[in-house]
């Protein structure tokens, strides 16, 4: 029997703590059996499947339907799926939703003064400098989740904080066995 697939769908700013809650929810799940887990992270899609895409709104929304496309598949199939996008309009994510199986949104949330002092890659400093066009928050629109089923708070609660948030709210679900 196939177990039962879901999509996280990680959203937030640049920054934010996306990647890294997946990768560790993606550890503790594999920790915790889960037979099939797999993670669908932004930058790396846009290196192949998205790689013709660039920053423009509809791009941005081609980027989220094919990542959408990819996690339905996954999810439908007894995946645990995790995905980790900026996905800054919140149209985009709710087609997102209505296309993925077990559909959770976790809305990574972090003041914009915290982001631009982390500046992990250096991007805020490009962006307010006028070197990235189109950049999320500075120069393009985020469109906070209106009600996502999980909010973390990445500028006040730690990795592991979060993480057990989710994990409770999985095992709430049936998604997995606490």
């Amino acid at each position: 029997m196939i177990p039962e697939g879901f999509t996280i769908w990680f959203t937030g700013w640049s920054g934010s703590g996306k990647t890294t809650l997946a990768i560790a929810l993606e550890n503790e799940l594999k920790k915790r059996g889960l037979p099939y887990v797999q993670r669908l992270d932004g930058d790396i899609m846009r290196e192949d499947l998205c790689s013709d895409l660039g920053f423009s709104k509809d791009d941005r929304d081609e980027n989220i339907r094919r990542a959408s496309c990819v996690a339905e598949l996954l999810s439908k199939n007894g995946v645990a799926t995790l995905v980790s996008f900026i996905s800054p309009y919140r149209a985009a994510r709710d087609n997102a939703r209505k296309k993925c199986h077990n559909f959770v949104e976790v809305f990574v949330k972090c003041d914009k003064e915290i982001l631009i002092k982390r500046d992990v890659k250096g991007l805020y400093k490009k962006a307010i400098n006028g070197e990235i066009p189109e950049f999320t928050g500075i120069s393009d629109p985020y469109e906070e989740p209106l009600h996502p089923e999980i909010t973390v708070c990445s500028d006040i609660q730690s990795i592991e904080e979060s993480l057990a948030e989710i994990l409770m709210y999985l095992s709430n679900k049936g998604f997995i066995v606490n």
